[in-house]
């Protein structure tokens, strides 16, 4: 479906509307640069490209998300397909498929939310109701888990020891149904799962996060970093932090008609991409921003030593590439780590054999401390010179602190017939560009006749010059800049045979 989105902005405050797993244009993406001002509507309309899954919504303004969305901006879009469709699973909203939207909060004597740096989220709520409960029949019922807090980690189980199975993740099914007695879920991470309540009527069973079974390092344990030096005042004191605890009660019913009784035992026919098949791999180090040991858990936290700034681009991607990132997490705490514009295959957790459970699409990855993840993702569809999507700490203090970087997606077009130092692109034998290096004159001749224009930037992906032209087989220009360093020069015609041409190594 094509669909318009119109967020109206009426909190008195200055944000902005993200669509959480959504493969979207960067201008759609609501990322912290498409700003909507107070009482100003933001009106994206776009294509739904991606599988039938649990997405979502929340705000994502610089320095502020975890505030607005503390305050109750975020919610659940269900995406449905004709596969997901086709399969016997249970679909009637709000009778055996039901959304469980899981945050803790902290609030203050007069009943008022507590936002900013604070670790006394202890009041539980799922689908913003705090002690809730759920009627439920009794027959195999679904349950879209979204994990929309700020930054605890949940454990997941069933106070009666029962398993239950995983059918999806974030990005859409599973190949087949994962049986499971426990599920990690990370902030910002979605699973969706089938529990089996049959012959159970007038019995009642708790959703329990079971926290005593949380590994040191991950925050809900009992210890929030990995030695006894890395602490956060106030988290001993949480009575969540590595106890069990309650998150929801079902009350077991009469089943409805129509009930489902079975699991199928096909769900997908994913086939993630091949490591052999990756045009580059990148690697990303999650470290805490100072040097006391105590913030190693506390933050805040970079990404390749850097902390977000608006006017950097961190990386540019080229468009078609297949790409391994390469994530370590040299800090104390845990990160779920979370990427814009793609879903990704994650393929190693520190070398070792990736639970079942993660084989399939993924936006959001929990690497825990000392832990290196690889993942492989392609990026399709979009691209833009200017407007760039993020990758983040999905822990929403960590992100506002910094902890979070920005790349743009490029036009290429490959090479078939010979391969560069670099990438495999794709040169016109007609075009000759020189002098390179350059000192001051850029020369440009075989572009028969074209119009369009030339743009220059650096390997961060900042614009140094940009010009146009018309009707010009030769083109000279004067630099008007003074960078020392490669750059790149794309130029985009709208005549010729080809869209973007794009060199690397070009020195003035």
């Amino acid at each position: 479906d094509s669909i318009q989105f119109n967020v109206i902005n009426k909190i008195n405050d200055t944000t902005t509307m993200h669509w959480h797993g959504l493969h979207v244009s960067p201008e759609n993406d609501g990322g912290p640069h498409s700003l909507i001002l107070m009482n100003e509507t933001w009106s994206p309309s776009f294509k739904i490209r991606d599988d039938a899954a649990t997405y979502w919504y929340h705000p994502h303004l610089h320095r502020r998300t975890n505030n607005h969305v503390m305050k109750g901006l975020a919610g659940i879009i269900i995406v449905k397909d004709e596969n997901e469709a086709s399969l016997n699973l249970p679909r009637t909203y709000g009778v055996d498929d039901f959304p469980l939207i899981l945050q803790t909060k902290a609030f203050d004597i007069d009943s008022q939310i507590i936002l900013g740096h604070n670790q006394f989220d202890s009041i539980k709520m799922v689908n913003a109701t705090i002690d809730p409960f759920l009627n439920v029949p009794a027959q195999i019922v679904r349950f879209r888990v979204l994990n929309a807090g700020s930054q605890r980690v949940y454990n997941l189980g069933l106070s009666n020891g029962a398993n239950f199975h995983q059918i999806a993740s974030d990005g859409g099914l599973l190949n087949s149904p994962v049986e499971l007695n426990r599920l990690m879920l990370a902030p910002g991470e979605r699973a969706e799962l089938l529990i089996d309540f049959s012959n159970m009527v007038g019995d009642s069973v708790e959703l329990m996060s079971f926290a005593n079974e949380i590994q040191k390092g991950i925050y809900g344990a009992k210890s929030e970093g990995t030695s006894p030096v890395q602490i956060i005042p106030g988290y001993s004191s949480n009575p969540l932090n590595g106890n069990n605890f309650e998150v929801l009660k079902f009350y077991i019913q009469n089943e409805t008609p129509n009930s489902i009784h079975s699991i199928p035992t096909v769900l997908n026919n994913l086939v993630p991409y091949s490591e052999s098949e990756a045009d580059r791999l990148r690697h990303f180090q999650l470290n805490f921003g100072l040097t006391n040991p105590v913030n190693a858990v506390m933050g805040p936290f970079t990404i390749n030593d850097r902390f977000f700034d608006m006017s950097y681009i961190n990386d540019t991607v080229l468009l078609h590439d297949i790409e391994v990132w390469e994530i370590f997490n040299h800090s104390g705490i845990a990160h779920p780590f979370h990427i814009h514009d793609v879903q990704f295959y994650i393929i190693e957790r520190s070398g070792t054999i990736v639970p079942q459970n993660e084989l399939g699409k993924k936006d959001v990855v929990l690497v825990k401390s000392n832990e290196t993840i690889k993942f492989i993702t392609k990026f399709e569809d979009f691209y833009d010179d200017t407007i760039p999507y993020m990758y983040h700490c999905h822990m929403l203090m960590h992100e506002d602190e910094g902890m979070m970087g920005q790349f743009l997606v490029r036009f290429q077009e490959k090479d078939t017939t010979s391969t560069l130092s670099n990438h495999n692109l794709y040169i016109k034998s007609e075009i000759s560009i020189y002098p390179n290096p350059a000192n001051d004159l850029i020369i440009i001749e075989g572009l028969k006749d074209v119009v369009g224009s030339i743009a220059f930037y650096n390997l961060q992906g900042k614009l140094l010059q940009k010009n146009s032209f018309n009707d010009s087989k030769t083109l000279k220009l004067k630099m008007g800049f003074d960078y020392q360093g490669p750059i790149i020069v794309s130029v985009t015609s709208t005549k010729s045979t080809f869209q973007k041409l794009i060199l690397r190594n070009l020195t003035h």
